[in-house]
């Protein structure tokens, strides 16, 4: 499933290749999909593209009237994102298309394999999503902090990092690589771990202390710059082909996962079925039946898990040239 980074690329793509495009027409809907039709006409109209975790908005405004738009919010599902492709060449499993006035037409489109992901008109973001630590990152810290005598926090940290209501954008590898990184224990309760963290943050601001001279790794501003690593790793890429960009990109994210998936590394499925990579001890909070699963990293060559294939080849059908 495309995690925050996955979703944001996405976003900036969108916005790249249609920042000087006009489109027309109704948005075409594809006949095997259970998603609803978009019922917005104009004979001009721009598409701009807002993202908070994994959500994913796209605008459009009529040119004509600025005051006729229409908000669309998508969710990506297990394999859903956005191309941008000539009107005759669509990708297959295109579900959603909105065509350019030019002539001949391009089409930007949202592809989804699987068809898990959705859409439907809204004017702000899905209920019971929280702050994007990207972009909120304050409000982020101070949902959880103020939160943190409820009962959700009572369960192990790993599982809490996948609450979309306090961690918005996280996901399966990310949760691995951060709290590998904060040498945190993943079956920790959450509410201890994230109490120092909390205590952190306070004299941050109390002292007017610059975050870099604490020392040890905090949870909070890992949710930060993680995902912010995975985003930047296109950068200093060299323009060859897009087929050898795409194959850079991915080796470039294989090699920057530490945690995940790492053959050195141990695995224990969660309470709620994932299987989360850690080193060490798990914590206290282990599950009673301890389930771990298979530990060599994928190559081309190897027979790959349910879950590494979801993470890679999402990763994958999300790299954006």
């Amino acid at each position: 499933m495309p995690e925050g980074p996955e979703v944001r690329i996405n976003s900036l793509f969108v916005n790249q290749v249609c920042h000087d495009k006009i489109f027309t027409g109704k948005p075409q809907r594809s006949s095997v999909t259970k998603n609803p039709e978009v019922n917005f006409i104009s004979p001009k109209y721009t598409i701009h593209s807002e993202v908070r975790g994994k959500e994913i908005a796209l605008i459009l405004t009529c040119s004509e009237n600025p005051t006729n738009r229409l908000r669309l919010l998508f969710r990506f599902g297990m394999s859903g994102r956005f191309r941008f492709t000539p009107g005759n060449e669509l990708f297959k499993h295109s579900h959603l298309v909105f065509y350019t006035t030019e002539d001949p037409q391009n089409a930007l489109s949202f592809v989804d394999t699987r068809r898990f992901g959705s859409w439907q008109e809204a004017d702000g973001w899905g209920v019971g999503r929280g702050p994007d630590p990207l972009i909120e990152y304050d409000l982020f810290c101070q949902t959880i902090t103020t939160d943190l005598e409820c009962s959700v926090f009572n369960k192990p940290i790993c599982e809490v990092m996948l609450n979309q209501k306090y961690f918005n954008g996280i996901g399966n590898y990310l949760r691995s690589e951060i709290l590998f990184r904060a040498k945190i224990p993943p079956f920790t309760k959450a509410r201890d771990v994230l109490r120092t963290s909390a205590i952190k943050q306070e004299h941050l601001e109390e002292h007017e202390v610059s975050y870099n001279a604490m020392p040890g790794e905090d949870i909070l501003r890992l949710c930060y710059e993680v995902p912010l690593e995975v985003i930047n790793l296109k950068k200093g890429l060299k323009k060859t082909s897009d087929c050898v960009v795409m194959e850079e990109h991915y080796r470039m994210f294989l090699s920057w996962l530490q945690c995940y998936e790492n053959p050195v590394m141990n695995n224990l499925v969660d309470h709620n079925g994932r299987t989360i990579w850690f080193q060490g001890k798990p914590g206290p909070l282990t599950p009673k039946v301890e389930k771990s699963r298979g530990r060599k990293r994928v190559t081309d060559k190897r027979q790959s898990t349910e879950e590494t294939k979801e993470v890679k080849l999402s990763f994958r059908a999300n790299l954006v040239l």
